[in-house]
């Protein structure tokens, strides 16, 4: 067959995820693989896309290949794939497949991302291989690249292929109305951040409605509108300074007008099943802040534009955003149906979360992403030294070896519970033990309740 590698990754040649491809490039030599590095040169790539239209069509199989940038692809990639849809080449009846390396923090929602824009594309989709970024230098890594690679090859021979889901139906935007009253004494500062286009005419309207109804001064920062020479170069530059190695003004931008409000509104148009390449260009920048949550306890909220009903995955990364970032998730108001409704009760939500300061513990999207980033950067602490300093500052090397006589309690209940004859005497008496704790908690509730 023809593979072509799409290599996702900014950083060409040196790309991590691309040594597994050039790897299963060895062990196969009755296939011929071919290589395009859309990461590194997606500019000269927008501006003449005929070379990759060529590679494109000659390809049997493509093969995605790219590192996990904050839970999907990176931005490049992202862009390459708006390339692909609207260059008007056929691509249906090909194969795809993708590998991508990261220390598994939401492989799964760039995995998934991948994977609808190639049912898209009509491409036939066989489930990649999600690597650590050292699995390839060990063993068992390569033995899991090679099986990985024969059952992709299994599967294109018996025309096995994952079947696209059953969407929802598209329907119409419900538009957006702007009173003609906004609310009265405004206080206190959100912004809005956008790349609405000036034909994202429903977009536009639900920014304005969203303005009158807030109680509190609204800004709108659109990202069209601002210098950002291009996405993360994953140089890791900005671990131990925590500066980015681009100077255009972004990162003085972040911190000065993003991060210093009260509250933060996302607003976008669904686009190939995200939140677009300009959006997700000024996630990955964002990586000058490193895996530190520094806006940690402000309410977010999203007003979006388009059939968000059909975006499981996306709806999940929203999220997962937030869980992560340790962000009181206010609402996602979107127009497919009671737009004013919904972006009025999303201000509301966020007037309470502000006067409240009101958030709430993480759930499994967010413990577990913040477990992933907190085992990577004590690992790593020797060069994401910013990370570091602002995890120890956070309390958030929560390591379960620290709980010593938690850890030798358990130890004890252990080894009664090992022993039938102790079981069968303490009846009940395990469960009232581990109720206790709580009957006291209960108890001091009703005597200040008094």
């Amino acid at each position: 067959m023809n593979i072509l590698v799409l290599n996702g990754s900014p950083k060409g040649k040196y790309s991590i995820t691309l040594q597994t491809c050039k790897y299963l490039e060895i062990k196969f030599p009755e296939h011929r693989f071919s290589y395009l590095d859309v990461g590194q040169k997606i500019r000269s790539i927008t501006k003449d896309f005929s070379e990759a239209k060529a590679l494109l069509e000659d390809a049997d199989l493509l093969i995605f290949s790219y590192p996990v940038y904050t839970f999907i692809a990176p931005c490049q990639l992202h862009k390459f794939i708006e390339l692909m849809k609207t260059s008007g080449i056929e691509l249906a009846g090909k194969w795809a497949t993708q590998i991508t390396t990261s220390k598994h923090f939401y492989d799964v929602t760039a995995h998934k991302y991948v994977e609808e824009n190639c049912f898209d594309l009509g491409l036939n989709y066989v489930k990649g291989l999600s690597a650590d970024m050292d699995d390839l230098t060990k063993a068992q890594g390569q033995k899991d690249a090679e099986e990985f690679f024969r059952f992709v090859l299994w599967s294109i021979e018996n025309k096995y292929s994952e079947i696209p889901p059953v969407l929802p139906v598209v329907t119409e935007p419900v538009k957006a109305t702007v009173p003609s009253e906004t609310a009265g004494q405004k206080k206190g500062d959100i912004i809005v951040v956008t790349d609405a286009a000036s034909d994202d005419t429903n977009l536009l309207r639900m920014i304005e409605r969203f303005k009158a109804v807030s109680k509190r001064n609204v800004r709108t920062l659109n990202l069209n509108d601002i210098n950002i020479k291009g996405g993360c170069l994953g140089c890791f530059n900005c671990a131990v300074t925590g500066e980015c190695v681009y100077k255009d003004g972004f990162s003085e931008i972040l911190r000065r007008e993003i991060q210093t409000s009260e509250a933060i509104v996302y607003a976008f148009t669904v686009k190939d099943h995200s939140m677009g390449p300009l959006f997700k260009m000024y996630d990955d920048r964002q990586f000058c802040n490193g895996h530190r949550s520094v806006t940690m306890g402000s309410p977010v909220g999203y007003l979006v534009s388009g059939n968000l009903s059909r975006e499981n995955n996306l709806r999940m990364i929203l999220e997962g955003r937030s869980e992560v970032g340790g962000n009181f998730l206010a609402g996602i108001a979107c127009d497919e149906r009671d737009t004013d409704f919904n972006i009025d009760k999303m201000a509301e939500n966020l007037e309470f979360a502000i006067c409240n300061n009101f958030n709430k513990p993480a759930n499994f999207l967010g413990v577990g992403g913040m477990k992933i980033f907190r085992d990577l950067v004590y690992q790593m602490r020797g060069m994401m030294r910013a990370d570091h300093k602002f995890y120890k500052e956070h309390n958030q090397y929560d390591f379960p070896q620290k709980h010593k006589v938690m850890s030798a309690a358990m130890y004890l209940v252990g080894a009664m519970l090992s022993s039938d004859k102790i079981k069968s005497k303490m009846g009940n008496k395990m469960n009232e033990g581990m109720l206790m704790p709580y009957v006291k908690v209960l108890n001091d509730a009703e005597k200040e309740m008094k």
